[in-house]
């Protein structure tokens, strides 16, 4: 068994990480005006030097910017396409005094297109910083995202009387000319991030859709040939991966349940590279799924949690690669953190030092796997 020389690799991760404090200071002073855009993202440079530094420091292989330029990681680049209108997400406190993010209203109020280029020159900062031998990595939502929140009602009618395939082949085609753009800037490695898919494991998230309209056995189908449409537009030497999410924000999740109502739909429908999926815990279920991955493509064990500080054993770790084995061959995986640590701006309840304690777990566990 061998390291990796294409993305993804055997230690990798999903993309986010704490913001310094002084970064989230820069961005309360631009929002009280008191500095502006530029002054701003001189700051996120100076941030964004030092992640790349941490990532490789670690052992790393593909490096991001840790989203350092975001508030959620989804409105920032969907608010951006063209057609796309989207409401701030609203922190609900709960009766036991847990905060939950309500998620924000997404809704398609015109056609759908790429206004412009969104991450291309994100992009070109990270790749100055990162050094020979590294992969930068670009994360952007998932496209089923601006379907799955509204449902038909969150997508206008006059814009788009049928969905099929008008809408779809609008969304993919805007996907499709920001992959070409940040392709011609030199990235190989993309990674869409996709709540919906994960949430349709759960019977709430279920019958949520249910009452849309939707029928929650058949949407992981129009996803899968949702993201096809998508895929086909890849360019030649770019890796596409899913990451699959079940919620992130400060420690909390927003769904439960195991991968089977879609797996088959993910792994053996969509054209895609790489998928990682979240095994941290119970609530994302055995293994079995993993029987759909087809020869070519590889799932990222995201067994390592990141949203508490605890270190997990690496023993037990070295158990459960062995374990998905069973289902998938040991060369079609890899290992990661389950999330990332700050998917949004506000960062999980985890300290910078369990931050760096894992991702260097991750890394040693992944070379005595596979050498």
């Amino acid at each position: 068994m061998s390291t990796r020389s294409t993305p993804p690799f055997r230690a990798d991760h999903v993309g986010s990480f704490l913001r310094p404090k002084y970064l989230l200071d820069a961005r309360a002073q631009f929002a009280q005006g008191e500095i502006d855009g530029a002054q701003l993202r001189a700051v996120e440079d100076r941030a964004i030097a030092e992640i790349v530094k941490f990532q490789q420091d670690v052992g790393l292989q593909s490096i991001t910017d840790g989203e350092f330029r975001r508030t959620y990681f989804h409105i920032d680049f969907l608010e951006q396409l063209g057609g796309v209108h989207c409401d701030a997400p609203t922190t609900i406190i709960k009766p036991d005094g847990s905060e939950e993010l309500a998620p924000p209203v997404m809704r398609v109020t015109g056609k759908v297109r790429h206004a412009r280029d969104i991450q291309r020159a994100d992009f070109e900062y990270l790749k100055s910083q990162v050094a020979a031998g590294r992969t930068p990595k670009v994360t952007i939502p998932s496209p089923t995202m601006l379907h799955f929140r509204g449902g038909r009602a969150g997508i206008s009618r006059e814009a788009y009387p049928e969905l099929e395939p008008e809408f779809y082949d609008d969304v993919a085609r805007a996907y499709g000319d920001e992959l070409r753009s940040l392709a011609a800037a030199g990235c190989t490695y993309v990674q869409m991030d996709d709540t919906n898919m994960a949430y349709l494991c759960d019977e709430r998230m279920r019958e949520a859709a249910r009452s849309r309209g939707d029928d929650p056995n058949e949407l992981p189908h129009r996803y899968a040939r949702f993201i096809n449409k998508v895929v086909a537009q890849k360019p030649e030497g770019m890796t596409l991966a899913m990451h699959l999410c079940r919620g992130n924000f400060k420690s909390t999740h927003a769904a439960a349940g195991n991968y089977e109502p879609v797996a088959e739909a993910l792994l053996a429908e969509m054209h895609l590279d790489a998928y990682f999926m979240e095994y941290d815990d119970d609530r994302s279920g055995d293994f079995r799924p993993l029987r759909f991955l087809p020869k070519g493509k590889t799932v990222v064990l995201g067994l390592v949690t990141t949203k508490f500080g605890q270190l997990e054993d690496k023993d037990a770790l070295k158990r459960r690669i062995d374990e998905a084995a069973r289902y998938a061959p040991l060369e079609q995986l890899c290992l990661s953190p389950q999330c990332g640590f700050s998917s949004t701006v506000h960062g999980n309840n985890i300290a910078v030092e369990a931050q760096r304690a894992k991702l260097a777990l991750v890394v040693e566990t992944a070379h005595e796997v596979w050498g």
